[in-house]
């Protein structure tokens, strides 16, 4: 039976214009856990066990096709559009239509009739047309058989899985590899993983752009496996959909708090996260895994409008859609079916969509779990991404962080006690950037002296931006006889000078041509964990394992300040200069400190074994949530301000903490690099709210200040 007529949603407080019940289908039995397919304008799915249903999304006509003698199990449309093919299976028989065909047959009054390409195979839960539609894969037990589509014939059988196969994906560009995965012109198995997950396996996309595959699993893990020839099919990226969706609701729910509209992102994070107490946690199961194609666009304050040209994913589950980016792997929009009160279906057992978008919209087909329904649905995409996306990165600019200082210093601000009384007001000069900033300044100066990093420097070449980075393999030493460990590395704001902090407990200098060491420091009765030069070049900040901090004069042997173990309650992991010079940062356990400095160079011989250079504590500052802090990163050539698997940002100005990034990599993070400017280059002024992460095992992150992506 069939139920027509559109059926817009009101979705309560969700917007009406974001999806669209076009079509309810009703079967006798339940046509849950059944492989569906989209292609173009079409959808494909059964009816009533064994009869396949043809809806075409252009014309909102049905073509009812029968052959089966038992429940269909799997559908596929064949890649090219002349003539359309789509494939079928059940457990007696796997059947190739011609679209074209049946449709003339079906106007001319006749019974349409299919191919035949396989019988008796077993229980079917997935088939697949290779990019020529020549072949048919077809995942039937533990097996997969490559099948002819033109007549019934077994080109290959392929038998190694100890389990149902659930999906198998031909790969576009390798035209015998068959990603379960199988060289299937010969039968050969190409590459076996081990065990990723107790769950089973639902679902298998190729990422042609990319040269990957993905692959999801019952309880919402996400697995991205490098295809490239020497890659050896390592996995790339994993990811927590549970963590991400509670990530990104988080990040709804407080920019509609912060913008004032609340009411209509709070039901999204309760309705998925924040369950109330003695409700059942659903499971996340990754039914499908879709590309996404389409470009979204954005209106920034001065009505100027912006695209995002970024590849995409769909994710399939039971309890609705998401969109995931695939340049940083974040979930950009979410599309509950619970939330709109109008859709017949509010739990789906299977999935489907159409890649291409017309209109700005995707027809999504999804089967009931529990119910004996199939509804068609039209969801625009661009709606879905801005109404949600746009609250937390366009929204509320004049809150925006950035780098760039151009307020004044605040009386209470701690940076206030490291300056002199009488120091002058910076003059006009500045930093080479336009004064037409619209970002809200992190910190600082109206007026910022020119650190003169933005010019091009007198003595030294510039780099050119157009040009690629230098890969060209120089030279090499051994900074000592025995084999140890280099902890740290730091050049010099000019780049003339390297200095290396060592596990024997030395930091040597080197002349960036590696040609000679400048000078050797030993003192430290641990590994020296960071080396940090000033910004004038004549001082190094060291920190070492033994509790202790020490700057050294370029140009003397002796340190010049050392602050003892009596200071610090924990281990020292990093010190730099900061704020041109005027004070030290450093990380001691959960929180890092602000000290203020004075170094005296007076040279007395009766007294040289006195220190006289003092050091004060300004402030300290504790994490949010944390064990140890695991590296920390500020600008210190101009004035600005600056784990556990999250990432903090304070603003020195005010003396406080500024945003959280929670789950910033699946480990912790062991370094930050921000762009802190160059004297070999000149950049644009939003180059620098630009900065990365790094954690073992998990790549390397570039983010933005301004969006917190």
């Amino acid at each position: 039976m069939e139920s027509g007529g559109d059926r817009c949603s009101s979705g309560g407080s969700c917007n009406p214009d974001v999806v669209c019940e076009k079509h309810l289908f009703k079967s006798k039995l339940s046509e849950s856990l059944v492989q569906l397919a989209c292609s173009h304008h079409h959808c494909a799915f059964p009816l009533n066990r064994n009869e396949l249903c043809i809806w075409n999304t252009a014309t909102a006509q049905p073509l009812h096709l029968s052959g089966h003698h038992y429940s269909i199990s799997a559908l596929s449309f064949g890649s090219k559009i002349n003539p359309l093919l789509v494939c079928s299976a059940s457990r007696e028989c796997v059947i190739v239509w011609n679209l074209d065909e049946c449709t003339q047959k079906m106007q001319e009054g006749l019974t349409p009739q299919g191919i035949v390409i396989g019988t008796l195979l077993g229980m079917v839960l997935h088939v697949r047309f290779s990019p020529d539609d020549q072949q048919v894969a077809v995942c039937a037990g533990n097996r997969i058989y490559m099948l002819s589509a033109k007549n019934e014939a077994i080109l290959a059988e392929l038998d190694g899985h100890l389990a149902a196969v659930t999906a198998a994906e031909f790969c576009t560009w390798e035209k015998s590899t068959l990603i379960s995965v199988w060289d299937y012109s010969t039968g050969q198995l190409i590459y076996q993983s081990g065990v990723l997950t107790a769950f089973p396996l639902l679902s298998l996309l190729i990422d042609e752009e990319n040269k990957q595959f993905i692959t999801g699993c019952a309880e919402g893990q996400l697995w991205i496996f490098s295809l490239i020839s020497d890659h050896n099919y390592r996995c790339v990226v994993h990811i927590n959909l549970k963590k991400e969706q509670e990530k990104f609701c988080n990040k709804v729910w407080k920019s509609g708090k912060e913008i004032g509209e609340g009411q209509n992102t709070s039901k999204l994070c309760k309705t998925n996260n924040m369950r109330p107490e003695g409700s059942v946690e659903t499971s996340l199961p990754i039914l499908l895994i879709e590309h996404c194609d389409f470009l979204v666009c954005f209106h920034n304050e001065e009505n100027t409008s912006s695209a995002l040209n970024t590849s995409y994913f769909w994710i399939g589950s039971s309890t609705g859609l998401l969109i995931i980016n695939l340049a940083n792997f974040e979930l950009e929009a979410f599309l509950s079916f619970r939330d709109y009160s109008d859709l017949s279906i509010r739990f789906a057992g299977s999935c489907a969509l159409t890649r291409k978008a017309v209109n700005g919209k995707i027809f999504c087909l999804i089967t009931s779990m529990f119910e004996d329904m199939t509804a068609v649905l039209e969801v625009n995409l661009a709606a879905l991404v801005r109404t949600q996306q746009s609250d937390f990165l366009l929204c509320g600019n004049e809150n925006s962080l950035s780098v760039i200082a151009r307020c004044s210093l605040l009386t209470n601000s701690p940076l206030c006690k490291g300056l002199k009384k009488n120091v002058k007001e910076p003059s006009s000069k500045t930093l080479g950037v336009k004064s037409t900033l619209k970002d809200q300044p992190l910190v600082f100066h109206k007026k910022i002296k020119s650190s003169g990093y933005t010019a091009a420097p007198h003595k030294n070449k510039e780099y050119p931006l157009e040009s690629s980075p230098p890969i060209k393999y120089e030279k090499e030493i051994s900074v000592t006889c025995k084999p140890t460990p280099i902890r740290c590395i730091q050049y010099s704001g000019d780049g003339e000078m390297l200095a290396c902090g060592l596990a024997d407990k030395t930091v040597l200098i080197f002349s960036s041509n590696l040609t000679d060491t400048y000078n050797v420091f030993s003192g430290h009765d641990g590994a020296v964990n960071s080396v940090g030069w000033s910004h004038d070049k004549k001082w190094l900040v060291s920190a070492s394992e033994d509790r202790t901090l020490r700057v050294w004069s370029v140009c003397n042997n002796e340190p010049a300040l050392i602050l003892g173990k009596e200071k610090f309650h924990k281990t020292v992991r990093f010190a730099q200069f900061y704020f041109i010079d005027t004070f030290i940062l450093l990380c001691c356990g959960a929180e890092f400190h602000l000290l203020s400095f004075h170094l005296d160079t007076t040279k007395d011989d009766l007294k040289r074994y006195k220190q006289r250079s003092v050091c004060k504590l300004v402030q300290k500052f504790p994490m949010a949530s944390t064990v140890e802090i695991t590296s920390l990163s500020a600008v210190n050539d101009f004035y600005s301000s600056g784990s556990n698997r999250a990432l903090e940002v304070f603003d020195l100005n005010a003396g406080c903490s500024t945003a959280v990034i929670p789950e910033v990599h699946t480990r912790s993070v062991h370094q930050i690099c921000q762009n802190k400017g160059s004297s070999f280059s000149t950049q644009q002024p939003e180059a620098y709210n630009l900065f990365m992460t790094t954690a073992a095992g998990d790549g390397i992150k570039l983010w933005d200040l301004r969006t917190l992506r």
